[in-house]
């Protein structure tokens, strides 16, 4: 068996969240939980992984995009045929369009359908065509969440019996931190209030975020709350519309924009927010609210796409579009420290329904299945 990790990124910044820390989970918890498993794993070669399976780094330099592209079309099925591999998981979206074994590919998420505005044309082209190809072609299609399982079969007809969904987990990190010495060093060295509300994404349009700006602009209006709002996370697509509206809004004092996030700090600023919001209007599934679950801190959540699978009955459900609705929203749970912590604990007991020992469990499965000639 086969995995292709070559979307493993390594630089620190937006590319690391997501997509990059589903195949380190996927790498680290598939081999830790089949050891008699015999796996090659395919790495770039600028990646510092050391893996207890065998591994194949490229010399070429598939960071890439085109590069990659050419290696994983050309160059990869001839690697799979020298290595006899049985069966590959090419974990994101896209496999070999002659793929000489048994394939199983991760989907995990289909912007590229439902926001194509955020794609470079020749970009948006490729993701459909070979996502098409992929799922059409896979012995068994893995989708992160019934959401984007339901998103395969609309936009490309795929059979639901051909579709395993296999959430992805949380790792033991995110956890409520009880140190409150430390906390407050924290605090003191990012120069953080005692109270602020949380989002942690990239910045692009659709996390929706210029929504969030003006439901907080109101917030502060009727409650002249202290609360300040930071937004953590690298710059994506159009950031540039989310800066100007700080500024015309008159938030500079009250916005506060850390920038990309690193991943040994996320479990720090989690532990340090009152409520943790998330008005993304798409999610293949959607990590932060989980994490920020995992950490104690209640959530608040738009109901679109995933993100209801995600925290369930455990957070706040908001429409996206509805600014009076997140308004409400902040003002009730942020006013209100019975009800902060009733979603603290729901929060950490729904946590602890993901994974990645199971997710790992589950896709061992599901190569299982296939190799069985399911």
């Amino acid at each position: 068996m086969a995995i292709n990790a070559h979307l493993l990124a390594q630089e620190e910044g937006y590319r690391r969240a997501g997509v990059s820390r589903y195949i380190y989970n996927l790498l680290i918890h598939v081999l830790r939980e089949d050891p008699e498993g015999d796996y090659t794993v395919f790495l770039n070669s600028r990646c510092a992984l050391s893996l207890s399976g065998s591994e194949r780094r490229s010399r070429l330099p598939t960071d890439r995009p085109w590069v990659r592209i050419l290696w994983e079309q050309f160059l990869q099925p001839m690697e799979l045929v020298a290595q006899y591999v049985d069966l590959l998981h090419s974990p994101v979206n896209i496999q070999p369009v002659f793929l000489p074994c048994r394939g199983v590919v991760t989907v995990t998420d289909l912007s590229f359908m439902i926001f194509p505005q955020a794609f470079l044309s020749a970009q948006r082209f490729y993701q459909r065509l070979f996502t098409r190809l992929s799922v059409r072609r896979a012995s068994r299609v893995v989708a992160i969440s019934v959401s984007t399982a339901q998103d395969l079969t609309r936009f490309f007809a795929a059979p639901a019996d051909r579709i395993s969904v296999i959430y992805p987990g949380v790792d033991a990190v995110y956890r409520p931190i009880r140190e409150q010495a430390g906390m407050a060093g924290f605090r003191r060295l990012h120069g953080l209030p005692e109270r602020f509300i949380l989002f942690v994404g990239t910045l692009e349009p659709r996390k929706n975020l210029l929504t969030l700006l003006a439901a907080y602009t109101e917030f502060r209006r009727r409650t002249a709350s202290q609360y300040k709002l930071v937004l953590g996370g690298g710059k994506g697509w159009l950031y540039q519309s989310l800066f100007a509206a700080v500024e015309q809004l008159g938030l500079q004092d009250d916005v506060i924009l850390p920038g990309f996030i690193p991943e040994d700090e996320l479990p720090l600023w989690y532990n340090a927010a009152e409520v943790f919001v998330y008005p993304s209007l798409y999610e293949g599934f959607g990590l932060p609210p989980l994490e920020a679950m995992a950490c104690g801190t209640p959530v608040i959540v738009s109901n679109a796409s995933s993100l209801p699978e995600v925290v369930g009955d455990a957070g706040v459900l908001v429409d996206p579009h509805n600014v009076d609705e997140w308004v409400a929203a902040l003002c009730r749970l942020c006013d209100d420290p019975d009800g902060r912590a009733e979603l603290s604990s729901r929060g950490l007991e729904r946590a602890r329904e993901f994974s990645w020992t199971r997710m790992a469990q589950e896709t061992v499965r599901v190569y299982r299945h296939v190799l069985s000639g399911g």
